[in-house]
């Protein structure tokens, strides 16, 4: 498969599995799952389409169950799903990318899920830049994460490797160098 095609059907895997199953006719289960039959057949695709997606993804945004039989998003729904994921300590630093038009927010606000379920959170500066520069010129912020944990603030890692919370609030983020 060619690298737009791949791009334009993992974008449309994305929206279905994460934000507008019903679009497809889908309905995920309270865990975010789908099977892999109905996706198939909705989108018109064959199975080795859908795998190859899958694993060439390089944000490694889906998962198989352990059958192979079911898909879901690893996380990033706006839709309601309880991925299961238990609560992790993290490392004493994460990070965040965003760009600068939202710093004056995010420092009075701190960093909230918006129409997601959990802020995104990466290990290193190298994702969050990557992730920030999405948007434009990316701008990295550091979360002091061991001062969250020790406040109470919960965690969890999803299966591709990002850190989740519900909020980072203002006095735990300051700007990476």
């Amino acid at each position: 498969m060619n690298e737009n095609h791949l791009i334009r059907l993992s974008k449309r895997l994305a929206r279905h599995l994460r934000h507008d199953p019903a679009a497809l006719g889908l309905t995920l289960s309270p865990d975010g799952w789908a099977p892999v039959d109905t996706l198939l057949s909705a989108l018109s695709i064959t199975r080795e389409e859908l795998d190859e997606v899958v694993e060439k993804n390089n944000k490694r945004r889906f998962a198989f169950d352990e059958t192979g039989t079911r898909i879901r998003a690893s996380q990033g729904h706006s839709v309601a799903v309880d991925l299961g994921l238990p609560d992790t300590v993290p490392p004493d630093v994460l990070y965040h990318g965003t760009v600068a038009t939202f710093l004056d927010a995010i420092f009075r606000e701190g960093l909230r899920p918006m129409n997601r379920h959990a802020v995104h959170l990466s290990a290193t500066p190298e994702t969050a830049r990557t992730v920030g520069a999405r948007r434009g010129k990316p701008v990295i912020l550091r979360i002091d994460a061991a001062a969250m944990t020790a406040a109470g603030h919960k965690f969890q890692v999803s299966a591709n490797g990002v850190w989740l919370t519900t909020s980072v609030p203002p006095p735990y983020l300051s700007p990476h160098p």
